[in-house]
């Protein structure tokens, strides 16, 4: 699953700068390029931002080879830092995840197909996952979204590439979302406007925390 640009390139890319140790750290995802304007995931928070503008202290400066052939890369200042990142990079965590519950891992078994499915909840309400590692942020169906209650007033509009062709979808930040004991707070999902049979638990969930899987069966644990 693929988050919204004109042609984006949907990838993960975490990173920050801590020059000040008593800074408040924030994670910080480029997930993809949309014209002129960057894509970011900050703690789990889906935000745009052109050329010269910041949001919660990331500051896009400017993209590098723009139009050539390749991934794109931009340069971001954080706290002072220039960072130059490329989509589609490997992940990198500097800093810390938001708090959530003391639980500090959950155990995931693969189903039929090779799924890793689970029961959790939305803001305190059950749901069903599955585990996504291709999906950027947590997809949600529109009778889920309906069910959990979720405000869509504020929502941003996006769109995401499915293999029906391009949707539209509604951003979003859930307040919390739970998996088994594991929880974590704030967390960037996609209200898509079809039902689903199950919630897809994307990055916006999974990179905030260390996942290891040995066969079939899958640890996440609280960063």
């Amino acid at each position: 699953m693929m988050l919204p640009r004109r042609r984006v390139c949907a990838a993960w890319l975490m990173a920050a700068a801590g020059a000040n140790s008593t800074a408040s750290a924030q994670r910080v995802v480029l997930a993809g390029r949309m014209g002129d304007r960057a894509l970011l995931v900050i703690d789990g928070r889906p935000r745009t931002v052109a050329v010269g503008q910041a949001a919660e202290g990331v500051k896009l400066i400017r993209w590098v080879n723009a139009t050539g052939g390749g991934s794109d890369s931009a340069e971001l200042e954080y706290q002072g830092t220039l960072l130059r990142m490329s989509v589609g990079a490997t992940p990198a965590q500097i800093g810390v995840a938001p708090p959530g519950t003391a639980a500090r891992e959950v155990v995931l078994s693969a189903g039929p197909g090779g799924h890793f499915t689970t029961v959790g909840s939305i803001n305190g309400k059950s749901v069903s996952f599955m585990v996504d590692t291709g999906a950027t942020l947590v997809a949600i169906g529109s009778a889920d979204a309906d069910r959990l209650d979720i405000d869509l007033t504020g929502a941003r509009l996006g769109m995401t590439q499915t293999a029906n062709g391009a949707v539209p979808v509604q951003l979003v930040v859930l307040n919390s979302v739970r998996v088994g004991e594991l929880e974590l707070a704030n967390v960037g999902a996609a209200v898509m406007p079809l039902p689903m049979p199950v919630v897809l638990l994307g990055n916006s969930f999974l990179s905030r925390t260390q996942m290891r899987r040995e066969n079939d069966v899958m640890r996440l644990q609280r960063r």
